[in-house]
């Protein structure tokens, strides 16, 4: 699949989650109303949240989706980040705000609950977690298969969700045989406070993305790529670096090749570098190598066995981990 119908389908999938929240978040503000079940209502809220991200996850796939242009000369991938942090806030003001209203019905004893119609909000609540489950199991999966971070996202959302919402139906279950109404208020305040730890993960991951953060994991994924598959000429490499547009990747590095290579033959070895990062990341990867010449205390740990130059015996391989990588080591 090229990348054009990679993003139609991340594009009509987002749709889908946008609509689907939409038809839930009013089954559960009906189901709330019949019930006036404190926790209902709580999901309801994570359902208009479900609505709202879905609408800045259709904006951001669309914007990351455009062409680089001269003043983007890197894209327009970041946005997803910023859709996160806006999904961050949402959420978690949507956490504070259920907390907050079932504090005072606490409080002033207003909370009342139709104990006679629980198991309609136990069927309808059942009912939108399993389809939500499965919604979100897909968008992972297919926001993995095409590297769209914001439909990963909104399917993590989604299986979130899903697990609040079972609580929930425990919860209820539990209220319809031992009648007490005190269980609904306690629920509302833990799934609050679990929402509103959803809401302080994303901006923290938002927050990652837009300060470039080091993402050790792809670090630690690409310097053991490139230990199994190195090139003799390939003598050192540091000052590696990666830094996420979106579903675009582009890397720096500084490296080391024999000092005796012309333009061209060390262009080639860059070039074979190139390719390796694009087969283990795909094609959206942008790779920015800084060529150096190597130098006699290279010689101990050069894999080249027949140079003719070398002025020190090899000694041992250095193996290209995190540590080596990250900075230039001379040793």
């Amino acid at each position: 699949m090229n990348d054009s119908k990679k993003i139609k389908l991340n594009f009509y999938f987002q749709k889908i989650i946008f609509f689907v929240a939409i038809i839930f978040f009013f089954i559960k503000l009906i189901t709330w109303r019949i019930t006036s079940s404190l926790s209902i209502f709580s999901d309801a809220m994570e359902s208009l949240t479900n609505i709202i991200s879905g609408l800045v996850g259709l904006c951001s796939l669309y914007i990351s989706s455009l062409p680089k242009d001269q003043n983007h000369p890197y894209g327009h991938g970041k946005v997803e980040f910023i859709s996160t942090a806006i999904e961050g806030v949402i959420i978690s003001i949507v956490g504070i705000t259920i907390f907050i209203n079932t504090f005072i019905r606490i409080k002033y004893n207003i909370h009342k609950i139709n104990l006679s119609k629980l198991d309609y909000g136990v069927f309808l609540m059942s009912f939108t977690g399993i389809i939500n489950y499965f919604l979100g199991l897909l968008a992972c999966n297919i926001g993995q298969k095409n590297k769209a971070l914001t439909l990963i996202a909104s399917g993590k959302h989604l299986q979130i969700d899903t697990y609040s919402t079972f609580g929930i139906v425990i919860g209820l279950i539990l209220l319809n045989i031992t009648k007490c109404t005190w269980i609904d208020p306690i629920i509302s305040i833990i799934f609050s406070s679990v929402i509103l730890y959803t809401g302080f993960k994303l901006l923290r991951k938002a927050t990652a993305g837009i300060m470039d953060e080091s993402d050790k994991k792809l670090l630690i994924k690409l310097s053991f790529s490139l230990n199994e598959k190195r090139d003799v000429h390939w003598i050192d490499l540091h000052h590696l670096k990666i830094i996420k547009y979106g579903s675009a990747l582009h890397i720096d590095c500084h490296l080391i090749v024999p000092w005796f290579f012309n333009i061209k033959k060390a262009n080639q070895e860059v070039k074979k570098l190139t390719q390796l990062t694009k087969n283990e990341f795909g094609s959206k990867v942008e790779l920015s190598v800084h060529v150096e010449a190597c130098s006699k205390n290279h010689c101990p740990f050069c894999l080249n066995h027949f140079c003719k130059v070398r002025k020190h015996f090899f000694k041992k391989k250095i193996l290209w981990t995190l540590d080596k990588t990250s900075y230039y080591n001379k040793t």
